[in-house]
């Protein structure tokens, strides 16, 4: 009995963590999910393809954009691409590798769904990227940021795609994570993230 009911409350607590709610960041009006699924129905409209990186070709790979530059960058290429084809979208959508969804919404916003996510993990680890969790959480410590070596060794002609930079943040706080010092990391924009505590 004492393992059933064990059981139930370690489901009950991983669909609870695997449901996370977050709040994402807008960029020039536009909504940006990364490693998030909004809440309201969408639909795709285009895809941006990812292209050389060419601050990090010039220095020979040493320094590298943030996150939070290469989002920037995609939506500001979209924005252009598409206003001159006179097509319009809502938000951004990027899951992995290196190419970004433009998405239009499909659903009226409300108070309850409009800017609201359910993350994504990547190694296990709930992460909050260019958003904030919905639940309040305690600020538990900083993460920095390593050499982008697939840079460096290419002279900044091959450039990390998103997904590859947070798993190096995931790699960081993996210990603390299975240890239960710290159930989340959110990363806003610069080079470094948080670990945080729910």
């Amino acid at each position: 009995m004492r393992k059933i009911i064990l059981l139930t409350a370690l489901l009950v607590t991983t669909i609870a963590i695997s449901q996370r709610k977050a709040k994402v960041h807008n960029i020039n009006g536009i909504e940006v999910y990364i490693l998030a699924e909004p809440v309201r129905n969408y639909e795709i409209v285009n895809t941006a393809k990812n292209s050389i990186k060419w601050g990090s070709y010039i220095t020979g790979g040493l320094i590298n954009q943030s996150i939070s530059t290469k989002v920037s960058k995609f939506i500001k290429k979209l924005l252009k691409d598409y206003t001159q084809e006179n097509i319009t979208f809502d938000a951004i959508l990027y899951t992995s590798g290196k190419n970004m969804t433009a998405i239009r919404f499909t659903e009226e916003a409300t108070t309850n769904n409009k800017g609201i996510a359910t993350i994504h993990k990547l190694n296990g680890i709930p992460f909050y990227v260019m958003s904030e969790p919905v639940e309040e959480y305690k600020y538990i410590g900083t993460i920095g940021k390593g050499i982008k070596w697939k840079s460096l060794v290419t002279a900044g002609l091959l450039n990390n795609s998103i997904e590859e930079d947070l798993v190096k943040f995931a790699k960081k706080v993996e210990t603390k994570f299975r240890k239960g010092k710290i159930n989340a990391v959110v990363y806003s924009n610069g080079k470094k993230a948080i670990s945080i505590k729910i």
